[in-house]
């Protein structure tokens, strides 16, 4: 290939080739079946969590591990627990 405008247009080709955008045939989620919750089931989710619960789950904790943005950590809550429950809950 000789010339610029032959080369120009070679180079083109070449790399057009190379970045042409590929159509890909995807299947639509028109005629799709999802699994849908019951009635009892979606109720499930939404209930308030008791305080056994709140509490096993502040014991699963490590006491003494980085505190939080309030400087608080799970030991101080465990420590004053008999204080703190009603703020928790």
């Amino acid at each position: 290939v000789e010339g610029v405008a032959p080369i120009r247009h070679a180079v083109v080709s070449h790399f057009a080739s190379h970045f042409k955008a590929v159509n890909v045939d995807r299947l639509g989620v028109d005629n799709l079946v999802f699994k849908r919750l019951q009635p009892s089931e979606v109720s499930s989710l939404t209930k308030s969590f008791s305080l056994a619960e709140v509490k096993a789950a502040v014991w699963d904790c490590d006491s003494y591990k980085s505190p939080g943005p309030d400087g608080i950590n799970f030991g101080f809550i465990k420590d004053f627990w008999a204080e703190l429950q009603g703020d928790v809950m």
